[in-house]
């Protein structure tokens, strides 16, 4: 588990310093003179090309491991960032954010594929998931007001040019304290050794037998990725709309907009420390999670009368339940084999989802709230997984 640790803590260092970007990108391109229309086309291109990334991270971290994908995307991560510091019209930005939406591809699915591999039964899984929402997180929580805080103090420039030094020395670091042990989980491997008497004699390797003894080679049903795009789209509709909901509600600056932004990851951090709720299936916990995800967008989209930060705390919460359960509940399904491509396709679905969400918001705001969009397809992905999800997972990777 010491590989886990130093995971986390690599892995918040590079969330927090990600997450810092997202108040300041804005306002950085409006002050390089981009209108509107081209703000929404740089956030959709961004989840554009990570989806050619995706899709080599799937072949390439089963294939060659995650350490090497981990430390080239934080490495070239931080180097688009340096260059991103001192461009000086809207097309370099584009440019740049597209470079640097396809080098990021790697980094998730390489991080999940790493922590599936060390668990030694479906249970640490589901905890050793349930640490990678918790750290991703806490580093949300506070990363948006002090990418806010940083850029007050000292300017878009010198911000970017710290951020991407940031990411540089976390991949050297990276490179230096993670290790990723070789074996093979796959049936029927095996490896030579000497006995006593200099005789070779063929040994299973079974690095994890509990695990072992669940894997099978069960193909995803497609639809089952309806709801990790439903739950990206929403979310990408709420970075949309968030700048504009603290305009209404009396706040004007990047920093009122960061901590939004921070009491969301705040109430998903409260319901990601109960670290009981992973004894439960990880089926019952994305259907109702969505369902209650849902449920406080329709409430954002009809105006119910409470407090805006009360109202994004509960959905921080719901989110929390959902975040650790849909990449267990792919595990199940999948019967534990083929990490790498089981988990770029989830990639994948959440880049598709953060694409539609802000480019749907943009197109219908004018005749209707985009909460109502939200609402709609979370509701759809809830009642599509029952037909997808309990009936093909094996009973004994349901916990009560």
């Amino acid at each position: 588990m010491k590989t886990a640790v130093w995971l986390y803590l690599f892995l918040f260092i590079a969330f927090f310093d990600l997450h810092a970007q997202y108040p300041i990108l804005t306002p950085f391109a409006v002050s390089l003179g981009a209108a509107p229309s081209f703000i929404g086309l740089m956030m959709g291109i961004y989840s554009i090309t990570h989806l050619p990334g995706n899709l080599i991270a799937g072949v390439g971290v089963d294939r060659f491991g995650s350490r090497l994908f981990i430390v080239m995307s934080l490495l070239l991560a931080g180097i688009v960032l340096l260059l991103q510091a001192h461009v000086t019209n809207p097309w370099q930005l584009l440019a740049l954010r597209s470079v640097s939406g396809f080098v990021l591809a790697f980094l998730s699915p390489a991080c999940m594929a790493m922590l599936a591999r060390i668990a030694t039964d479906r249970i640490q899984q589901g905890k050793l998931m349930a640490g990678n929402g918790l750290v991703h997180t806490f580093a949300s929580v506070f990363s948006p007001a002090a990418g806010a805080l940083l850029v007050a103090q000292i300017g878009f420039t010198r911000a970017f040019e710290w951020l991407g030094w940031l990411l540089i020395a976390t991949a050297i670091c990276a490179l230096l304290f993670i290790h990723e042990r070789k074996v093979s989980t796959a049936p029927g491997s095996i490896k030579m050794t000497k006995n006593e008497g200099s005789k070779l004699q063929t040994e299973k390797l079974s690095p994890h037998p509990e695990l072992e003894s669940l894997e099978e080679d069960r193909p995803l049903p497609w639809l089952v990725y309806v709801l990790p795009i439903a739950t990206s789209c929403a979310q990408g509709i709420l970075s949309f709309e968030l700048p504009l909901m603290a305009d209404q509600h009396g706040g004007h600056s990047i920093m009122t907009t960061g901590l939004l932004f921070s009491v969301v990851s705040f109430g998903a951090l409260v319901t990601l420390s109960m670290l009981f709720l992973n004894k439960y299936s990880p089926y019952l916990r994305t259907l109702w999670g969505s369902v209650l995800l849902a449920m406080i967008y329709f409430a954002l989209a009809v105006g119910v009368p409470f407090p805006l930060a009360s109202m994004l705390f509960m959905l921080g919460m719901a989110k929390g339940i959902i975040w650790p359960a849909v990449p267990t509940l792919l595990i199940d399904l999948s019967g534990g084999k083929k990490y790498g491509r089981t988990f770029s396709l989830l990639s994948i679905a959440y880049s598709v989802g953060a694409f539609l969400g802000p480019m749907a918001a943009g197109i219908l705001r004018d005749r209707m709230s985009p909460y109502f969009i939200a609402f709609f397809v979370l509701m759809t992905a809830a009642a599509i997984l029952p037909f997808h999800g309990p009936r093909r997972t094996p009973a004994r990777t349901h916990f009560s």
